[in-house]
């Protein structure tokens, strides 16, 4: 029998895990709740989405922009087996006695602190410990790409410690005409940024510091890292280590690859849905090893990242799937997920 899945909150997040809930052999969009009335919500009705009103209010909004509602928050949970909320950051917290209530499993994101449900989630590191939880987290866009890269490392011994530079995008393409920075770069004011921290929630002996600041664009964020090697080490080691976990990908700047919004337009000329990339992308021709140091970069789109954990997430807390490669390799398959975004056979000569 299909999970059935509830998306509360249809934004940049939970349209696209609408999305990847309805192309899963294993699971059924059963509807989605939000508050607005907008083209948001109105895109989702002419997908043919049952939409119901999150909140009383919203449904006496929506019938009288003449949207038709489903019904209810309550009437959608008493319908599903597991609820994935794409609030705004802090509402969310606010839903799960709601969820606990209902005796609905809830699957939130990175936004929410870890303390909200007690167990934060990447599918690659801590599939097994959500198994039948009522909630987990998702773990934030960045985070999420550092507990891949550096928990391949780690798990094969190669990784001692890791010192990082993020540089963030402003925010969401879809509301930089709302705020957001312009001709300037934002330092986060302390050190370590969040996101080291996080990591822990997830890997608690990963030995990560990372630094942050906010730049003036929109698309995708940028990773800098220098690593302690446990050894000295090839740099065709490190890669095919890389090579070897889930969801992370190469380009190149030899291919023209040369900044984050040639990835971007790589994506659309793929044909992935709104241009996502679900994998972490690591330029291959950048990482360098030296002895027992490796220096990397990659790009992490922030839009949907966090979209084939959260599809791993609901499996563990259905407990549907009891083997977590198992459930990577569907959702990855499935969604079209690769190791290379571009073949050998078209990848530019090294001179």
């Amino acid at each position: 029998m299909n999970i059935k899945v509830a998306v509360n909150g249809y934004g940049v997040i939970g349209k696209r895990v609408a999305d990847a809930v309805r192309v899963m052999p294993d699971m059924e969009l059963v509807g989605v709740a939000d508050v607005a009335t907008d083209w948001r919500v109105r895109t989702a009705v002419g997908l043919g989405l049952d939409v119901f009103a999150a909140t009383p209010g919203a449904g006496t909004a929506m019938r009288a922009a003449g949207m038709p509602v489903a019904g209810t928050l309550a009437d959608l949970l008493s319908q599903v087996d597991v609820v994935v909320d794409t609030t705004p950051k802090k509402v969310a917290a606010l839903n799960l006695e709601a969820y606990r209530a209902a005796g609905v499993k809830a699957v939130f994101q990175g936004g929410e602190s870890h303390a909200t449900t007690g167990h934060s989630f990447v599918a690659q590191a801590n599939y097994a410990t959500a198994l039948g939880r009522d909630a987990t987290r998702v773990v934030s866009c960045n985070t999420t790409s550092i507990v891949r890269i550096l928990g391949a490392l780690q798990d094969s011994e190669l990784l001692a410690r890791a010192r990082g530079v993020l540089i963030r995008r402003a925010t969401d393409p879809g509301e930089s005409h709302q705020g957001g920075i312009m001709n300037t770069l934002v330092p986060e004011s302390s050190i370590p940024s969040h996101q080291g921290p996080d990591a822990r929630t997830v890997r608690p002996d990963l030995d990560v510091v990372t630094i942050a600041a906010k730049a003036a664009h929109t698309q995708t964020h940028t990773h800098f890292w220098t690593l302690q090697l446990t050894r000295p080490a090839s740099r065709e080691e490190v890669l095919e280590t890389l090579r070897a976990a889930p969801r992370i990908a190469f380009i190149r700047m030899a291919d023209g690859l040369t900044a984050s919004n040639t990835t971007v337009e790589l994506m659309r000329d793929l044909g992935r849905p709104r241009g996502d990339m679900w994998e972490v992308a690591v330029w291959e021709d950048v990482l360098t090893v030296e002895g027992d140091e490796a220096y990397l970069t990659y790009q992490v789109n922030n839009e949907s990242i966090v979209i084939p954990e959260t599809i791993d997430a609901i499996r563990a807390l259905a407990g549907t799937v009891t083997d977590g490669p198992t459930s990577i390799a569907t959702t990855d398959e499935v969604l079209g997920m690769r190791r290379d975004f571009l073949p050998d056979a078209l990848r530019a000569v090294p001179a």
